[in-house]
């Protein structure tokens, strides 16, 4: 089986942590010869190891709610579960395999986000569904979609440089009514950028070559404020192991915060003590949705002396907890970052 050499984990490390920061400066992080470094990003980009999109910001964009929605639809039903969420402009992630679901949406008002994390339940498309509306005004999502401390633990390479990344943050500025929002997705610079991943001027554009290098200014300029972000995402499946560890499980933890529980110290407390490095943290309404890579207990290995238990610190937190787990391979990505679909072409 192919696995990871030294020089591929530490430039696939590299990239994981990509945030504002120059080629140069991913080049001295991975610390491998100029030549090494360019062969090894083509590569990781030609097998499907990593992907680049543009994450808007929505709260800048007239979306400040986000809907996270884990369900198990109905057998008979799934197909059409898949149609419905995939026709809904709404939603930029769906990924779903025979018992699993799991829709990511972004809105414009509260009552749009209940309706859509209600709706699995409410069409009779699910048995059982766990929905969180996050008001991305907060720091409700502080972590989305990041790989880069699950990575770095696994092949125990150089620490997480830009982990968490999350999602959202603050108020937006310089605009309040939704024809002002909507004028904002209209505009050249943010769409071209949430479509730049998937088409070229030219046509397709090669996968290494999606990043920030010689954008025009005025791009540049939405990444330096905020109003969007360059992020590089990990493949788990296409992945292959290093030095004889990999991750095929994707792990889901939901439930309800205790009294007086807070988020950000159940996030410490899970990437200190547990050495959990959750790819996706949201929060709303009381309750957590929390997603990570993990190994099925048979190759686990017992747990360090040093590492508390993962539902040790889930209990003095959480009560209801439901531990839902797929092989990664299983979870087939219906709708892979489509930010694309929240942006009306100029």
């Amino acid at each position: 089986m192919r696995t990871l050499t030294e020089a591929e984990a530490r430039v696939v490390g590299a990239l994981l942590g990509s945030t504002l920061v120059t080629e140069r400066s991913r080049l001295h992080r991975a610390g491998v010869p100029r030549s090494t470094y360019h062969a090894a990003r083509r590569r990781a980009y030609s097998e499907g190891w990593l992907r680049d999109r543009y994450i808007p910001n929505p709260v800048e964009f007239g979306l400040p709610f986000a809907t996270f929605t884990l369900s198990r639809p109905f057998a008979e039903r799934l197909g059409a579960f898949v149609q419905d969420r995939s026709r809904d402009g709404s939603v930029v992630f769906l990924a779903s395999s025979p018992q699993l679901a799991l829709a990511i949406a972004f809105h414009p008002t509260a009552e749009a986000a209940s309706e859509a994390v209600t709706l699995p339940e409410r069409e009779r498309l699910a048995g059982w569904s766990f929905g969180i509306i996050a008001d991305l005004r907060e720091p409700s999502v502080p972590v989305y979609f990041d790989f880069e401390g699950s990575f770095s633990h696994l092949g125990e390479v150089e620490g997480a440089e830009g982990y968490p990344q999350g999602l959202g943050g603050g108020p937006p500025h310089g605009a309040s009514r939704p024809e002002e929002f909507a004028t904002r997705r209209r505009g050249w610079g943010a769409g071209e950028l949430v479509r730049r991943p998937f088409q070229g001027p030219d046509g397709a554009r090669a996968a290494h070559r999606i990043g920030p290098v010689g954008l025009p200014w005025g791009q540049r300029k939405l990444l330096n404020q905020g109003w969007m972000a360059h992020r590089v995402l990990l493949d788990p499946v296409e992945l292959p192991p290093f030095r004889g560890r990999s991750a095929p499980m994707q792990v889901f933890v939901v439930g309800a915060f205790r009294a007086n529980a807070r988020p950000e110290e159940l996030f410490a407390a899970l990437t200190r003590d547990a050495q959990v490095y959750p790819f996706l943290f949201a929060v709303g309404g009381g309750k957590l949705l929390l997603g990570a890579l993990g190994q099925p207990p048979a190759t686990a290995g017992s747990l360090p002396s040093e590492r508390a238990s993962v539902m040790g610190v889930l209990k003095q937190r959480l009560e209801g907890i439901e531990i839902l787990q797929e092989p990664a391979a299983l979870l087939k990505t219906q709708i892979d970052h489509r930010y694309d679909r929240l942006f009306t072409p100029p």
